[in-house]
């Protein structure tokens, strides 16, 4: 299958199931095409009792398509920079606090936590599961994923102080995930763990990167202020996003942080100066439709992850007890630090359960499962880590409204 019949599939799949959900379900956009792709995908691997479809070609197909490349090296970057381009950065910067606190030692804290619990209950399931295997575990699902928080969020009414604190989160704590999972995958091919190593890659992948996107944050507003013709600016941001993301990979600097910084400058700084009013309503409609497109896309490509899961029944009691580890690594790290500094991050115990049951995981989470050398603990991590997915997109996603109501009665 080449490249354009893939793309063909997926925006046909993409149009029609989100047809199918604005007239027949009317869910939340991603919440909605989530499902239904989810529920091919069980209908697709039913087929092996009632009927015969070549699953093993239509797995295959999938496999080819290499999802964890897809999501890491060529959507993130776009679905990012358009995520912090419509992020009101004073919002974000009135919670900055809070937001670090989360994104950086929240992220490492839920690591240890999610990777201590899941070695004892893996263990008691009489599951063969590695602790550096569940350290890996920790680290990809702990960053809240900004696909799907951005795109369930800002539809569920949650308060605005509460959204801008999990936006801002899941913006930057990916990055953070990204660079100790990297760190404890560099452990598990080398055999040896470095805190040198470990502190190196953590300075060169999130500082470069955050330095990198205001460098060519900087750059892309000098350029757009030079000139005042929205289709040239529409490119420039185009060319900013491809061209930067592609250069912060080569240099193994975090583009995922880089993307964030460059989408929160544009947005943000003397925008006014550098763009026309005109020129703001296309390139802010521009990435709006970019954002939904390949959102849509996302969306359905990590539901068929389904098709490459091999089903085994401990394995799926260990992926919903995994749910439930998850959900308690979150209370622990929202609920400590708020009760025990409730005045310095200006939220109280009552927005703490908005911010728990909101950090919503994603694709990001799978493609990083995705991109593990073959082993059989991968496969045990991948159903983990659907389970966590699915439970976090359907159920999360579409209680988060009902909750944010009922704090505010």
């Amino acid at each position: 299958m080449n490249i354009y019949i893939a793309i063909t599939i997926l925006i046909t799949l993409s149009a029609t199931f989100a047809y199918i959900n604005h007239r027949v379900l009317k869910l939340p956009f991603v919440i909605g095409l989530f499902l239904i792709s989810t529920i091919l995908s069980l209908i697709i691997l039913s087929t092996k009792v009632w009927f015969h479809l070549p699953i093993d070609q239509i797995t295959q197909h999938v496999k080819l398509i290499q999802i964890d490349k897809v999501v890491l090296d060529y959507l993130l970057g776009f679905l990012l920079f358009a995520g912090a381009l419509h992020t009101n950065f004073k919002k974000v910067k009135n919670n900055l606090k809070a937001i670090s606190i989360f994104a950086i030692f929240g992220v490492l804290a839920s690591t240890f936590i999610i990777a201590g619990l899941l070695y004892v209950v893996a263990n008691l399931l009489s599951v063969e599961l590695e602790f550096i295997y569940c350290l890996l575990f920790g680290a990809l699902i702990s960053p809240t994923d900004p696909i799907a928080v951005m795109g369930i969020l800002t539809k569920a009414n949650v308060p605005e102080n509460i959204e801008s604190t999990i936006v801002g989160e899941s913006l930057f704590n990916d990055g953070i995930g990204v660079v100790v999972f990297l760190a404890l995958l560099q452990t598990l091919n080398t055999g040896h763990f470095s805190i040198g190593d470990f502190s190196f890659l953590f300075i060169q992948e999130a500082v470069g990167g955050i330095l990198s996107g205001l460098l060519l944050g900087y750059f892309l507003h000098v350029l757009l202020k030079s000139i005042d013709h929205y289709e040239t600016e529409i490119l420039l941001t185009l060319a900013f996003v491809m061209g930067g993301y592609l250069l912060c990979n080569y240099f193994h600097v975090s583009g995922a942080l880089a993307m964030v910084v460059m989408g929160l400058i544009t947005g943000n700084f003397k925008h006014d100066i550098a763009m026309s009013d005109t020129t703001q309503e296309y390139v802010h409609k521009f990435w709006e439709l970019i954002d939904v497109i390949l959102n849509a896309i996302l969306f359905i490509i990590i539901a068929f992850v389904l098709l490459l899961i091999a089903l085994k029944i401990e394995y799926i009691l260990l992926g919903i007890i995994s749910i439930l580890i998850v959900l308690l690594s979150r209370v622990v790290v929202i609920y400590i630090p708020i009760l025990t500094a409730s005045k310095f991050f200006k939220l109280t115990v009552k927005d703490a359960k908005l911010l728990t049951w909101g950090g919503l995981r994603g694709g990001l989470s799978l493609a990083l499962v995705l991109s593990l050398p073959e082993s059989e603990a991968k496969s045990i991590l991948l159903i983990i880590t659907y389970c966590c997915v699915l439970f976090s997109i359907i159920v999360q996603g579409l209680t988060i409204e009902s909750i944010a109501k009922k704090q505010q009665t």
